[in-house]
């Protein structure tokens, strides 16, 4: 092999090992909030990878994102100034793009293995986490196992999972295995705290050293739940107490959970107040509605999926969700902004900013 081959090898490898050490990586794993694209290469009935989705994506086509646009994740990259993660089921995710991190979200999964049973096959959260471990092995074939081990710790993670564990699952149908099994709405979600306790250890001993952990929504309010369970406009009351049940219990396991590592690894994120905000108050966030989907048929726009065939509005800026279930672009970045700066009521132990402020000032003391 001559020493000019070997020169570049050198060079390329040094290259790589650089964009390691001076980007945050980002991981998001979790449900339809958060996928950006893995169900499209699913044999699955849960996928976006169709218009009307992506109507106001930069290129104006489906990329498998429940959205009119940006997601979540989207967003989260874009404040910490990096790529979108891409899907990692997606076969374009190799070499340097790695480095940027890898979103194992999957359109209808739950913290229960038999949540979203209908869509059959989708990457549950045990196989989201079995996928973090390939592509912990595929990141150390390129930048070496210390090297892989800093970009995973100090990375940055987002996990969006639970909405299904109750919408399609337990209030599914009038007498679901699971109501049968748990008549009692707290048992139930303490079964789901529990399971969800384990996943969260699961990902902390793979490396993950801060996550973001996304409350249920606002259930109840959402247009799919205003047109099957509402009769007056109003918030379904037992889909909404199930979400703040699941919610406050949550934020008492992040807190043990967090005592028992002896850090704040894991942080709270109350989606559901963060949505109230803009549902109760629509207009004064610019929005015509919070009720009726942009997309969509029947009452609310929200009976059934998002199509070619369903009724579209003209501006979705205009529009809180963007069809049955999901919010549109716009609401996703009045999200992020609350999660940035919202105070306790939003975000436990402490939001996004700080914990960017204070990342940034660990890495800094590190690297001096």
């Amino acid at each position: 092999m001559s020493s000019s081959f070997m020169l570049v090898v050198v060079l390329v490898c040094i290259n790589v090992a650089s964009k390691a050490e001076g980007s945050r990586a980002f991981f998001v794993f979790g449900d339809s909030l958060v996928d950006n694209g893995n169900n499209n290469f699913l044999a699955t009935s849960a996928r976006a990878d169709n218009p009307p989705y992506g109507i106001d994506y930069p290129n104006h086509r489906a990329t498998g994102r429940f959205s009119n646009g940006y997601n979540i994740p989207d967003i989260i990259s874009q404040e910490i100034r990096a790529e979108s993660t891409m899907a990692y089921l997606d076969p374009l995710l190799n070499g340097e793009k790695l480095l940027v991190g890898a979103n194992f979200a999957s359109a209808g999964v739950g913290i229960l293995n038999d949540t979203g049973y209908q869509f059959v096959n989708i990457l549950r959260m045990y196989r989201q986490l079995e996928l973090f471990e390939s592509y912990q092995c595929r990141v150390a074939n390129l930048i070496g196992e210390e090297a892989k081990t800093r970009l995973v710790n100090n990375g940055l993670v987002f996990m969006s999972v639970g909405c299904n564990d109750f919408v399609n699952n337990y209030y599914l149908m009038p007498l679901s295995a699971r109501r049968i099994q748990y008549p009692n709405l707290e048992d139930y979600c303490h079964l789901l705290i529990s399971e969800y306790k384990k996943i969260l250890h699961k990902i902390y001993d793979l490396g993950a050293r801060r996550v973001l952990v996304m409350g249920a929504g606002p259930l109840g309010c959402v247009p799919a739940m205003l047109a099957s369970w509402s009769n007056d406009g109003n918030c379904a009351t037992e889909l909404q107490k199930a979400a703040s049940i699941f919610n406050q219990q949550l934020v008492e396991m992040i807190k043990d959970l967090n005592q028992e590592i002896g850090s704040d690894a894991f942080i709270a994120v109350n989606t559901k107040r963060m949505q109230h905000d803009f549902i109760d108050n629509p207009q004064d966030y610019g929005f015509e509605t919070s009720k009726v989907a942009c997309c969509g048929q029947g009452t609310y726009n929200g009976v059934g999926i998002c199509t070619e065939a369903s009724h579209l509005c003209n501006d979705r800026t205009k529009y809180a969700f963007w069809d049955a279930f999901h919010p549109s672009e716009k609401a996703n970045r009045i999200i992020v902004r609350t999660m940035l700066s919202g105070n306790h009521e939003y975000m436990t132990p402490m939001n996004l900013s700080s914990i960017l402020r204070l990342d940034a000032a660990a890495l800094d003391g590190t690297r001096t």
